[in-house]
């Protein structure tokens, strides 16, 4: 495998949205050399995973993919390139993800990025989100003969614990893949040894001649992205409550904590999520059978991004201003629906409804308390992946892609 230059981790994938929206680019004849499944799709990293792969510089390619998810894409996606088949499945149903992955025998790299429902109580979510990913494995290790990697994406939910742990565990700061599990059981953790033991047992369940598969685990911190429909997507939710605080001639007000507001927090590109598996899915040793964090590489806070939201939709802003001041985004976006409905009337914006497009108690979560969750990014740089990405400039490319695909005004 020759070495992959910075150009693409650079400019590659940062261009895949605007190519796909213009029409140009992303379209591959075969041969293909690299044959994807991307579990999860239409999330917040499926998403840039199926814009990156089909680009003609992606390395490892040209790339066939299967874009796998519940739901058909939403009405604001393009129509995918020739290289892209997209498949509808409930990975929750064993009989139903076995018989939609027995034609594809030809899959060479497994990218699993989808996650069930995130307000699940923790021992529901652990059975999940377990389930969906042996459901697919089961279906594609056996039988797959030419499988040579499956990507997993965890979360930094690996080092804090499920919700109804905060407070009760010691977390330490930065983030290291090394550090050891916490006793208190989290699905993350589950997931991993799904993974783990379907990748040790496929020697004796795959057929005669197939090679070992590697896995490759990556722990994004918050994810700044596109996926409207993505229920963890901090940055449409803050896009639509800057829309409204427009529509309604408002200040945009922070909503948040004073620990929120001034800490330190890092954050990770959905593109450099995507870039960092598929490098890990072709790298080979460099990237085989290993733990990497992921994110932007800087550190920022929000009080530097707010008055970037604000200047995006032509609002006022204003910070922190006292816990009796401080009203939670839940609270203070009830009842807005119709408002909601005029703006993209008036806009012409496709069609959605306010639920949709907004998850207000995420952003409340993410903005109750000074949340310092910082990783370090030295094992994935001493092991040859070097992407980075300019978080307020991240924040910025993302708010202007949903302008762009009209989800807000």
């Amino acid at each position: 495998m020759p070495p992959m230059s910075m150009s693409w981790w650079a400019a590659g994938a940062i261009g895949a949205a605007r190519k796909r929206h213009d029409g140009g680019g992303g379209e591959q004849q075969p041969p293909f050399r690299s044959v994807a499944l991307v579990v999860g799709s239409t999330g917040i990293v499926g998403t840039s995973l199926v814009d990156i792969l089909p680009l003609p510089d992606t390395p490892g390619g040209p790339w066939k993919v299967y874009a796998l998810s519940r739901r058909p894409p939403p009405p604001w996606s393009p129509p995918p390139p020739a290289a892209v088949t997209h498949l509808c499945v409930d990975l929750a149903d064993a009989a139903a993800v076995a018989e939609a992955l027995a034609p594809l025998t030809d899959i060479t790299h497994v990218f699993y990025v989808a996650l069930a429902a995130p307000h699940l109580a923790e021992a529901r979510s652990r059975e999940a989100n377990a389930g969906m990913l042996r459901n697919v494995l089961a279906a594609v290790v056996p039988t797959c003969p030419a499988l040579a990697h499956v990507a997993l994406q965890t979360g930094s939910k690996h080092y804090i614990g499920p919700p109804e742990s905060v407070g009760k565990l010691a977390v330490e700061t930065p983030f290291s893949e090394d550090m050891p599990r916490h006793d208190y059981r989290n699905f993350y953790y589950d997931q991993q040894d799904v993974l783990f033991d379907a990748v040790v047992s496929s020697s004796s369940s795959r057929r005669a001649g197939a090679a070992a598969v590697t896995w490759s685990v990556h722990r994004p911190s918050l994810i700044f992205g596109f996926s409207p429909r993505s229920a963890m997507n901090a940055v449409c939710s803050l896009c639509v409550y800057a829309a409204i605080c427009r529509k309604e001639r408002r200040k945009l007000r922070w909503p948040g904590s004073l620990g929120a507001w001034e800490g330190f927090s890092n954050a990770s590109d959905a593109d450099l999520v995507a870039e960092q598996q598929i490098w890990a899915a072709i790298a080979g040793a460099a990237a085989k059978n290993e733990a990497f964090n992921c994110s932007n590489g800087n550190i920022y806070k929000w009080k530097q991004l707010w008055p970037v939201l604000a200047g995006k939709f032509g609002v006022e802003w204003a910070g922190y201003e006292g816990e009796e001041r401080r009203v939670g985004l839940t609270a203070a976006m009830a009842g807005k629906e119709a408002v909601w409905a005029e703006i993209v009337a008036e806009e012409k914006l496709v069609a959605t409804e306010l639920g949709e497009v907004a998850n207000w108690w995420f952003v409340d979560a993410l903005f109750m308390d000074k949340w310092e969750f910082i990783d370090t990014m030295n094992k994935s740089k001493e092991h040859g992946f070097l992407g980075f990405r300019n978080t307020v400039r991240s924040f910025e490319a993302w708010i202007d892609k949903m302008k762009l695909y009209r989800i807000v005004p």
